[in-house]
């Protein structure tokens, strides 16, 4: 199946999964790079993160594997489509390991747009995609997603319905909107169950996890460009998120100058629109 039908199976469903969508080396490999954080990672605290699961970011900095997952051709095309017609350019929101242990209790169903306190239900804000790095099942903790639950209609019924659980195997990867309820399930077997979650949302969104720390200028320098940008290394116009006026990707030069001149980044109408009345101006 092509993107477009993924994107619109997301879209009518709040969800989907794709069966084999990373090869299982490259999968094999990130999951080799990150068992020495996993076991350096202490367990988490709260009722929300859980008292028996442990998390960590900053995932492309960790291993370069990741990348492969975070800039997957058809997971941003599919983020591009469903959220390029609510702003000028997507951003990175989160790329994290979980690891759920044995005992952890079920997670509290929720829906990962209320982070954010804007209204909800004309467009989304976010797109996450759950990489598994092993088996995904019923009683290891897999994912549980309300169908439907997503969007203007699901947000206003007052039950998000019962879940299905996200079974499948590592290479898959599990969709899901930002508006969509979803919560890690209860681990009831006697072995850890791991994955990574990649989250893209709305370029003018404060991210998740907040990039500029996780990948300051000389760890971004080794990204290539369309990496850098989506890590935040971009604007998003009209001017925001730059640097001293400037896209921030000007720190990823080799030499940076100590003073800056500053220099528009409008959309095409805006620039049109200003032009037009400097041009009047003068007349």
């Amino acid at each position: 199946m092509s993107a477009e039908t993924w994107t619109a199976e997301l879209l009518e469903k709040g969800y989907c999964i794709i069966p084999g969508l990373a090869p299982g080396d490259v999968i094999e490999e990130l999951a080799a790079d990150l068992d020495p954080v996993f076991a350096a990672t202490p367990i988490g605290q709260g009722h929300f993160y859980g008292y028996r699961t442990k998390r960590f970011g900053g995932l492309l900095k960790r291993s370069r594997r990741a990348e492969a997952l975070v800039m997957h051709p058809d997971i941003l095309a599919m983020a591009e489509a469903v959220l390029g017609n609510a702003c000028d350019r997507i951003q990175l929101n989160v790329a994290q390991a979980i690891e759920i242990h044995p005992g952890e209790a079920r997670q509290f169903p929720h829906r990962d747009h209320d982070m954010w306190s804007g209204e909800k239900g004309a467009h989304e804000y976010l797109v996450n995609v759950i990489w598994p790095l092993d088996p995904f099942t019923e009683v290891n903790g897999a994912t549980q997603i309300y169908p439907f639950s997503h969007g203007a209609e699901g947000l206003v019924r007052e039950e998000p319905g019962e879940p299905i659980v996200a079974e499948c195997e590592p290479g898959s990867a599990i969709c899901f909107l930002g508006s969509t309820a979803h919560g890690a399930g209860a681990n009831r077997t006697d072995r850890r169950r791991r994955a990574i979650v990649v989250g893209y949302s709305l370029g003018w969104l404060k991210p998740y996890e907040n990039l500029w720390l996780s990948y300051p200028p000389e760890v971004a320098r080794e990204f290539t460009q369309e990496l850098a940008a989506l890590a935040g290394y971009a604007q998003h116009r009209p001017n925001l998120g730059n640097y001293e006026g400037q896209c921030p990707s000007v720190l990823l030069q080799e030499v940076v100058p100590a003073h800056i001149g500053a220099v528009d980044a409008l959309r095409p109408d805006q620039a049109e629109m200003i032009a037009g009345f400097a041009q009047a101006a003068l007349d």
